[in-house]
Formats: C-alpha cells, structure tokens, sequence
C-alpha cells in the first residue's frame, strides 16, 4: 500500500506522522481542508448573528432618524477612528505572524503575535474609557438614563443598539486575544513552521472577521450624527 505523501521519514527509515496531523486524517492538507471549511461555517453563522444586530439597526434607524443622529453625535469620533486604526495594525501583525511562520522565523511568528494581543488589548482599552464616559453622562439604557438631545425615549434605543453590538464585539476581541495568548506560547515552543501553521491561519481568519465587523460599526454608530451640529454632547 503506497504511504501518504505527508509520511516522513526518519533515522533508520521508520515512517512517522508529522506530530501535529490528528489521527482522523491522511494528510495535513486534508486536515488543514476539514478545518478551514469548519473556521467558515463557523464564520457564517457569525455572520447572520451580527446580521440580526444590523438588521435591527437599519429598522430602528429609519424609524427615528433625528433621535438616532443626536444620540450617535454624543460618541467620541476621534477614539473610535483612533481604534479603527488599531484593529487595521492589528489585522497586519496577524498576517504577519503567519509570514513568519511561513519563512521559519519562530521569534517573528511570536513577536507578530504579541503584537497583535497588544493592539487587541489598546483596543479594549480605548473601548473601557468610552464606557465610563457613557456612565458619568447616564447614557447607559436603564432607570438612571439622561438624554438632553432629541427624543431621549427613542435615543434610548440607540444606545441599547451601541452597547450590544460594541459589547459583543468586545467579547469576541477578548476570546481573540485569549487564544492568540496561546498561539504565541506553542509558537515559542516551536509548534509552528512552514510545514503546519494552520492554527494561525484560522485564528487568522476569526481576527480578521472581528476586526471587520468594527469597520462596519464604527461608521453606523459613530458617522450618524456629524452632519448634526446641534445635537447634545
């Protein structure tokens, strides 16, 4: 029976599996296949839930145009360009990272990685201060929120809008950072290298989608309302 062409040989010429090919595949392409396809599966049902949250927002947006600019212009426009900015960094020493991989650069492929938990983590960072200007203002929906612009009972749907779609964005960011955490340990041990990065690949992938799913809300959430110079701050 011919061998798989991934079978390597070694020392005496005693076949063994590359270490990271699981049990279940012939090849690492065909594990790498089974895992990509998996990453977009799991890519598009991510997609239709953040859809959901979109969808919600076009509806209630042309609902209650005025409430929706007044409230979108009490947002901080240069943090969130600010972090626009990271998440585009961010995505580029992802890229990076599996460059490195790519060339055999362990150190880089660790740096990159760093890199990009760094940026992941100004982000977050940037994203914290905006919340706590939203409580000191009272904008946070509940029984304590104060609104002086237009229509405060509909402006009140917005920020509900804000708080969701940035706060799940946020999660996902954490949940990035925390496996990107991992990624850059088992790269320092030396786990990846041209042959098999495919876990950096599709955490690649996962951060990539995140970081696109901000560049559409930070013009839906935050571009609303600049055309409004009267609305409240």
């Amino acid at each position: 029976m011919a061998s798989s062409p991934l079978v390597e040989t070694h020392g005496h010429g005693a076949p063994h599996h590359h270490p990271a090919l699981a049990h279940q595949f012939d090849s690492l392409e065909q594990q790498k296949e089974s895992s990509t396809l998996g990453m977009w599966v799991f890519l598009v049902t991510e997609i239709m839930f953040f859809g959901g949250l979109f969808l919600a927002y076009v509806v209630y947006r042309l609902r209650y145009p005025e409430a929706f600019a007044a409230a979108s212009n009490t947002l901080d426009v240069p943090m969130g360009a600010v972090n626009t900015a990271v998440l585009i960094g961010s995505s580029l020493t992802m890229a990076l990272s599996i460059w490195a991989a790519q060339v055999n650069w362990r150190k880089g492929i660790v740096l990159f990685l760093l890199l990009t938990i760094v940026l992941g983590g100004v982000f977050l960072g940037i994203k914290a201060v905006e919340y706590n200007e939203k409580f000191v203002h009272h904008h946070v929906p509940g029984a304590n929120f104060e609104f002086d612009g237009a229509q405060p009972e509909h402006a009140q749907i917005f920020f509900s809008l804000y708080f969701i779609m940035t706060g799940l964005h946020a999660t996902h960011m954490i949940i990035g950072i925390g496996i990107l955490a991992v990624l850059a340990v088992l790269a320092w041990k030396g786990r990846y290298d041209s042959t098999y990065h495919n876990p950096l690949e599709m955490t690649g992938l996962y951060w990539h989608f995140v970081d696109i799913v901000w560049i559409f809300l930070f013009p839906l959430l935050y571009l609303l309302g600049a055309h409004l110079p009267g609305a409240a701050h």
